[in-house]
């Protein structure tokens, strides 16, 4: 008789915790299915530009603000496409990509700024001898084929009497900095905190000419993040939890550089890891550097680029700026 009471008990005891087990993964499907499912689109292959949004990812921010976050590349299609079909929730862009796409009518805004100045140049091994707009006469120049490349050759080299039409403009698409220099291109535009990095790990000396010591109207935000303005209507606390949790991100990317740049590793193994954690210190400082918070934007950034694009003909209308950004979805 004991015996069979052991062993109803025992059964009991058992069915409860299958019970408990089955309500356990339950509730974690339920949790699963009530996080709200948002799509990314990058701008370009991961790099330290986007440890951000990884670290958002990877350490469980989104998830902490009900969001489930896939992020994807963009493809032929292109991210500010892909954000303004509404294809793609949110995007990586640049100041200047938003700002033609709205003069064109296309529904594109800016929600925060990655890193707070422009920090690209251009670059050329140093045995070229470029070390100034003046030194691009005589020389070839590759780019991927926007009429605004040549706008800012040649709005920095009128500062030096020098010619734009001196110089050789070739479109090299994609092809890296380094290999474009061994086909024999003089110079290119570069993200320092990659490509510049990149040179240094190399033991590769390169000469840069930075824009913004030329032009305080060449220094606007690239990149930012995007959304389009149905979202911003229709689903604005959906934008405040996402950028709430980039925030965090790339706050952690700015104190710990170097476990951020573990997190990016691990997400893509692909990268090349001494590359990552270079890149990261250089550029931890820079994503807020003299902002209020980080992804903080001025209207006059916003204007002053507007404004030199449409002084060198290259907007076909002047534009309003302050569609074309917002700060009101950053965190106090």
């Amino acid at each position: 008789m004991k015996r069979l009471l052991f062993l109803s008990l025992a059964l009991l005891f058992l069915a409860a915790c299958g019970n408990n087990e089955a309500n356990e993964e339950a509730t974690e499907g339920t949790e699963q299915q009530d996080l709200e499912e948002i799509t990314l689109v990058l701008d370009w292959t991961p790099n330290t530009n986007h440890t951000g949004l990884y670290v958002a990812r990877d350490k469980g921010y989104f998830e902490e603000e009900g969001l489930d976050v896939e992020i994807i590349m963009p493809g032929e299609a292109g991210a500010d496409q892909l954000v303004a079909s509404g294809q793609a929730d949110f995007g990586v862009s640049y100041q200047e990509g938003i700002t033609m796409a709205r003069i064109q009518g296309v529904p594109i805004v800016s929600i925060a700024a990655v890193i707070q100045h422009n920090t690209s140049a251009f670059a050329s091994l140093a045995d070229s001898n470029i070390t100034a707009p003046k030194d691009f006469e005589g020389k070839s120049y590759g780019g991927w084929g926007s009429p605004i490349e040549e706008a800012v050759l040649d709005s920095m080299m009128q500062q030096e009497d020098a010619n734009v039409d001196e110089v050789e403009i070739v479109n090299i698409g994609d092809t890296d900095f380094f290999a474009a220099m061994e086909q024999g291109i003089d110079f290119a535009w570069i993200y320092y905190g990659w490509t510049g990095v990149e040179a240094e790990l190399r033991n590769e000396p390169i000469n840069t000419v930075y824009l913004t010591d030329y032009s305080e109207k060449l220094d606007y935000y690239t990149p930012v993040l995007s959304t389009n303005e149905k979202m911003i209507e229709e689903k604005p606390e959906t934008i405040k939890k996402f950028v709430s949790a980039v925030s965090k991100g790339y706050q952690l990317a700015i104190d710990n550089p170097e476990e951020a740049a573990d997190i990016l590793i691990e997400a893509v193994p692909d990268l090349d890891a001494e590359l990552v954690r270079a890149s990261q210190e250089w550029l931890a400082p820079k994503y807020q550097d003299d902002a209020p918070r980080w992804g903080e934007q001025k209207l006059e950034v916003w204007e002053n680029y507007s404004n030199w694009l449409y002084e060198n003909d290259l907007l076909e209308a002047e534009l309003d700026a302050e569609k074309a950004f917002t700060n009101e979805f950053l965190p106090n």
